[in-house]
């Protein structure tokens, strides 16, 4: 396969590093939202479609998974990420058959993945047949059938994966894992693996549920919140407002983090007057910049500190009554906590006794504490104990089931959590699995399928035949991005349902198909009958999604279509699945859900409620925990933490500010200050000088790791050097154009998760690079 090892042809070459922004949203986001879907849509469609966004009867936003405010929706219901991301999929732009007549596969793989998507909206089914250098369009029929004849052709189900994106919608997510199992497999990698897998690890672990405990109106009422690994300003800035209110009602803010981010130090609500002309409010009433890795030992530093505080007033700090009524493993754990070396706590986070001191006695005085993070937990090595660390601090002081306290994991996609909900899983209990045989006289398969990382490697094996990718951008999201895209050309057909046009388009098997799908903003009448799907947001609320635009061409079909109809040409018409039904009706596919699915009965009629219906969490509704033991259990894990080789780095990848999850927009990260181009990295000043080099140098960036066979590189070239406010020994980069160098093997433990926020790097200088 082709891979860009140098900058794209259509990539800007200057980098502009200016301030540091010290507030997110305000007029310049405003701006900023309006702008790009003027330039995207026209004006009256953008006050059409932002008029529906977020919206009882609208349509659930397409970025991030963070839910409204029950009972106190805003006008304008949305940020300025979230515009962007409406603006993308709801172009007027299109891309047609003539462009991809105009443009032969090896001229698109020389493009940025910001170009393909700039040109807009799929409008036809594409076909790339062995050996062809274009893509050509085909019917929906012809494109059923070659799939249909490829599955059918396979020895096994198992030669097949079915990829799911986290915008999903939760009836297009049943049918899905419903087809692949009816197959005869479990091979459903998500997004969840790449993401938050170690959350979900974890929480099972701990309190028998991988989802986050609190509400809005936890968070609203908390006295604490701690924010770790996450950057709320870009990831999930809807999260400020609640924070805004939290920080009103009193509530002091902990940020925990390598990079200082401006949503977390001050959030102008452009809502209120003071966002508008004022200062705005000051959210993080403590900033801690810990060393990558460094928060699990921050974690056990607290729990060291609460068990001194513990044993010097007995009874005042730990609340004992759960701990003895609804923990196991406390004395295990206090016993571990014992022995803990604060100077080697004080080593691995790279902050001072006073500061982590500071920040136990709150959690000590705290009665409602919440712990909210992301990706700069759970893709570390020792993620899940990194998770299982901070569980434990809130169960020495029962934050679990009470009201204003609890976990928050801030998941990063619209349905991400809806799609495992509905079984997108290699891994679902045989509770879910019969209970889905019951329903449909099928025979699920028991056997575990493949994660992403799994599936990855099998592909390399040759031991995938078929490639099924239900939305998303594989090859940009994957890690050990050359090794991803060789192994798609292993495989003998790859299929992408998509929008918009991407990398993955580009990285195919000896045949390639890309199938266009209507977007969430987009309507969906089937029998000239509007079509509603329902999504599950980071709090487990689940609301109906309403897309009010006519598609871009009558060709598009329906992710629930795409499937049904797949299934239809793959089994027949005599297949114990009514394939037809439910693609004809969604609701037929909601009544499925509501009997096979716990905390889904009524489904129909629930869903239609003003704000949905919330799922049930045993933990936070009744203190009840589905585990092992009964109970919610303290994990006593080694402690782990990521010291700094000699003449090296460490690295994690990011997000910049004109970003969402893979979707580029811009090339300006505005928070950070930095302009024109995405290929550089971000180094402390005095490790610039230490590794001999100033900033503006351009060098490649090689990352060091031990493979099977011994020691391994990866490298990707011509990146420029700025230097930023990161901890000593600590770097930053963009992904994907960094995910080349995050290696297939490197994961998380026990999630599989892909180490991206922990590799180790050395910088050196670009051959001919500019002067």
């Amino acid at each position: 396969m082709n891979h860009r090892e140098t900058t794209p042809v259509d990539e800007p070459a200057d980098v502009h590093v200016g301030h540091i922004k010290t507030y997110a949203a305000g007029v310049p986001a405003v701006a900023v939202a309006l702008r790009r879907g003027i330039e995207q849509m026209g004006t009256v469609r953008t006050a059409r479609t932002l008029a529906k966004l977020n919206q009882r009867n609208g349509f659930d936003c397409p970025g991030c998974a963070w839910p409204e405010t029950p009972g106190h929706r805003k006008h304008a219901e949305f940020c300025e990420n979230g515009a962007k991301a409406v603006a993308e999929e709801a172009t007027r732009r299109v891309v047609t058959p003539e462009f991809f007549a105009a443009h032969p596969l090896d001229d698109l793989r020389t493009r940025s993945g910001y170009w393909l998507s700039q040109q807009g909206r799929l409008t036809h089914p594409m076909y790339l047949a062995p050996g062809d250098t274009h893509y050509r369009p085909v019917s929906w029929d012809e494109a059923n059938h070659i799939i249909a004849d490829e599955l059918r052709a396979m020895d096994h189900p198992d030669q097949a994966v079915f990829y799911t994106s986290g915008r999903t919608s939760n009836e297009a997510a049943f049918v899905y894992q419903l087809f692949a199992r009816s197959l005869g497999t479990n091979n459903m990698p998500d997004c969840s693996n790449m993401c938050h897998e170690s959350s979900g690890t974890a929480l099972t672990e701990a309190i028998g549920i991988g989802k986050g405990s609190v509400s809005v109106p936890d968070l609203e009422t908390a006295d604490l919140i701690i924010v770790a690994g996450q950057n709320p300003g870009t990831n999930h800035p809807r999260m400020l407002s609640t924070l805004e209110k939290a920080k009103r009602g009193g509530a002091h803010i902990v940020a925990i983090n390598p990079l200082p981010e401006a949503g977390l130090m001050r959030f102008k609500d452009p809502q209120r007057p003071s966002g508008v002309v004022g200062d705005g409010v000051r959210l993080a009433d403590d900033f801690l910049q810990i060393r990558i890795g460094g928060d699990m030992a921050l974690f056990r530093g607290i729990c060291r500190m609460l068990l001194d505080d513990e044993n010097e007033s007995p009874g005042t700090v730990f609340d004992h009554d759960f701990l003895r009524d609804r923990c196991a493993g406390v004395q295990s754990y206090l016993d571990l906590l014992g022995a803990v070396d604060i100077d080697e706590i004080l080593a691995a986070t790279g902050l001072d006794h006073a500061t982590i001191r500071d920040l136990a006695t709150r959690v000590a005085r705290s009665q409602r504490v919440v712990l909210c993070w992301a990706m700069g937990l759970t893709q570390q090595r020792h993620g899940v104990a990194t998770i299982a660390e901070g569980v434990n601090m809130l169960l020495l002081r029962g934050m679990i089931g009470k009201p204003g306290a609890g976990v928050c994991p801030v998941r990063g996609h619209s349905n991400v959590q809806g799609d495992r909900t509905m079984g997108i899983y290699e891994k679902m209990p045989e509770t879910f699995l019969a209970a889905l045989d019951a329903e449909f006289g099928i025979a699920s398969p028991r056997a575990h399928g493949h994660d992403t990382v799994a599936a990855i490697d099998a592909m390399v094996r040759g031991e995938v035949r078929v490639f099924m990718a239900m939305g998303g951008n594989f090859v940009a999201a994957a890690p050990d991005t050359r090794v991803t895209e060789q192994a798609l050309g292993r495989c003998r057909l790859t299929v992408q349902v998509s929008t918009k046009l991407n990398e993955s388009h580009l990285a195919t098997g000896t045949a390639a198909l890309i199938l266009p799908s209507l977007g969430r903003t987009d309507k969906d009448i089937v029998d000239g009958v509007a079509q509603q799907v329902s999504v599950e947001d980071s709090m487990s609320v689940v609301h109906l999604s309403r897309g009010s635009l006519t598609p871009s061409s009558p060709l598009l079909h329906s992710e629930v279509g795409i499937v049904c109809d797949l299934a239809t040409a793959t089994f027949g018409t005599d297949h114990p699945v009514d394939w037809t039904a439910m693609a004809r009706d969604y609701d037929v596919i909601r009544d499925h859900i509501s009997r096979v699915i716990p905390g889904f009965t009524d489904f129909n009629t629930r869903v239609r409620a003003k704000d949905g219906f919330v799922l049930p969490h045993p933990p936070r509704d009744s203190r009840e925990f589905a585990t092992g033991t009964g109970r919610a259990n303290l994990a006593a894990h080694p402690l782990r933490w990521v010291p700094v080789p000699e003449g090296r780095l460490i690295l994690q990848t990011l997000r910049s500010h004109d970003q969402y999850n893979t979707t580029v927009y811009g090339h300006d990260d505005r928070y950070r200050g930095i302009k024109g181009n995405r290929r550089v990295i971000m180094v402390h000043p005095d490790d610039i000088a230490a590794h001999g080099l100033t900033a503006g140098d351009h060098v490649d960036i090689v990352s060091e790791f031990a493979g099977p066979d011994g020691p391994e590189e990866r490298r990707v070239t011509d990146f420029e050097v700025v230097a930023y406010d990161t901890p000593r020994g600590n770097a930053a980069g963009y992904y994907p154009e960094t995910n080349p160098l995050v290696p297939l093997h490197l994961v998380a433990e026990e999630s599989n998760t892909p180490v991206s926020k922990a590799v180790v790097i050395r910088l050196e200088r670009t051959a001919n690079a500019p002067d």
